[in-house]
Formats: structure tokens, sequence, C-alpha cells
């Protein structure tokens, strides 16, 4: 499925999705065919289903007119010391 047909058919919606066809330049994936797996009416479980995905799953909004995903090839985890 385009993405546009998704957009089409969840307008200003939260979405799962499982990407199925991407290509990546300059550490940038373009999302070319995606599968749809469920619509998210609520924000707040929008973020906790994104903060679970695995895979190729995403959580994205309709809004965007393209997914374009920025891959880190080490992302940075900041943690906070106890100052004893």
């Amino acid at each position: 499925m385009q993405w546009q047909e998704v957009r089409t058919i969840y307008p200003d919606q939260y979405v799962l999705l499982e990407i199925l066809n991407s290509h990546t330049k300059d550490n940038i994936q373009f999302v070319d065919d995606v599968a749809l797996v469920r619509a998210i009416q609520d924000p707040n479980e929008a973020t906790r289903v994104l903060l679970n995905c695995k895979n190729n799953n995403i959580v994205y909004h309709t809004g965007q007119e393209k997914i374009v995903i920025e891959l880190r090839n080490h992302p940075l985890y900041r943690s906070r010391k106890n100052a004893d």
C-alpha cells in the first residue's frame, strides 16, 4: 500500500505501519511501500506503541506528506548521574 492511500483513508491520525519497501540515501530512509497494521486514535497510545516498535514497524502521523526517517548509526543515550 502506498503512503498516500493510507493518508486518504485515515486523515489526520496516527497509524501503526510495517515498512515493506524503502530506499536509503545519505542516512535518510525513504519509505516506498507500507502495510497498515492499525489506526491509533489516542496520541498517548501512539507514543507508547512507538516506543515498543520493533523490526520494520513504525508509528507515523498521516499529516506528513512522506515517510522520511533519519538513520543514526550510533544513537546517544543520556543518563542522569546521581550527585552523591
